[in-house]
């Protein structure tokens, strides 16, 4: 058999693996709404954009903590509550300003926020106009902020030569220690810079350390995720494994969130990935912004869930001014 052929049968079986691969989990999203839940307001610091939330359930009240920017380009952290998670009344203030060194002149961006033993656990992004940060505050009501500090630097990681954003933590502990995907910057084999995924582990939750010597998502030439692979809302365990949704972006920087499973046992260990994104930005405010083509799912709260399946409301942001919501149901094939 010629070198041809051999090329040809290889190609052959890892299009069969990839579409058993993303056939395993099956996600359906709809939009809750054909407006946004919230956008900019009169408010300075919030004026520009409002987007990027996280979410977390309180009780019956959903909470919403979200990035938004004033007229000069400074970040901060907003809250927003709701009781039935479609509308939402904003604090006046923000809850999270830049004031340390490294979120003076750019601010405090993208935050996720996970519970654990009756603490909140809030990571971000520190910018302080030059580098981009990995940072964790702690809080026990969502509104006051403890800074604990950068977790993962810029510039000092195992493989991750740049900056450093978007922690989603595990609530809970694999081989006893604490695992947290994040997003890392990298110049690719032609020398551009490109964002890959990363995984990080603790021990208290508070010190972190890179995993592993290498990203743990491939990147892959003209995929929905081929120039950018950054992690969602915090990861959900199931029977399964380890079910991540994240935000890819191609070559255009077009965004929208796909999926990736993880073996329970190994964080490190992919099981399989979607191929195509979940939705796609097709409406106005999600296709004009500050950045267009942009949905950039960032929170997710938990309706009901079963063996096999998640039946979720994602919160999202629409071309990083705009905030939407997303029902989402998934089945996972066991």
């Amino acid at each position: 058999m010629g070198a041809g052929a051999n090329r040809s049968i290889a190609l052959i079986a890892a299009q069969i693996c990839l579409a058993a691969s993303a056939d395993r989990v099956t996600v359906n999203a709809q939009r809750v709404s054909q407006e946004p839940l919230l956008r900019a307001g009169a408010t300075p610091w919030a004026e520009t954009g409002l987007f990027n939330p996280t979410a977390i359930k309180v009780g019956v009240k959903t909470v919403l903590l979200f990035r938004a920017q004033d007229r000069k380009g400074t970040s901060r952290v907003g809250y927003a509550e709701s009781t039935d998670g479609l509308h939402f009344n904003a604090r006046p203030q923000p809850v999270l300003s830049p004031e340390a060194e490294y979120e003076k002149n750019g601010g405090v961006e993208d935050p996720r926020v996970v519970e654990i033993g009756g603490l909140y656990y809030l990571t971000y992004t520190g910018y302080n106009s030059s580098s981009a940060q990995l940072c964790l505050a702690t809080s026990a009501d969502l509104i006051h902020w403890d800074r604990k500090g950068v977790i993962l630097p810029a510039y000092k990681g195992t493989w991750n030569t740049q900056w450093t954003k978007s922690g989603a933590i595990l609530t809970q502990k694999v081989n006893g220690k604490w695992w947290m995907y994040y997003l890392g910057t990298r110049n690719d084999s032609e020398g551009k810079p490109r964002d890959y995924m990363g995984l990080a582990s603790s021990g208290d939750l508070l010190h972190w350390q890179d995993a592993t010597d290498e990203p743990v998502l491939k990147q892959r030439p003209g995929a929905f995720d081929s120039r950018v692979m950054e992690p969602g809302p915090g990861p959900f365990m199931t029977d399964a494994g380890i079910l991540l949704l994240y935000n890819g972006a191609d070559d255009h920087l077009v965004y929208g969130p796909g999926w990736v499973l993880f073996d329970k046992h190994d964080p490190r260990r992919v099981i399989a990935r979607a191929d195509r994104p979940f939705v796609v930005p097709t409406l106005p405010w999600e296709r004009a912004g500050q950045v267009p083509n942009v949905i950039f799912l960032e929170g997710a709260v938990v309706k009901a869930a079963r063996q096999n399946r998640l039946d979720l409301t994602g919160y999202y942001g629409g071309a990083d001014k705009y905030i939407g919501a997303l029902n989402i149901q998934i089945f996972i094939r066991i």
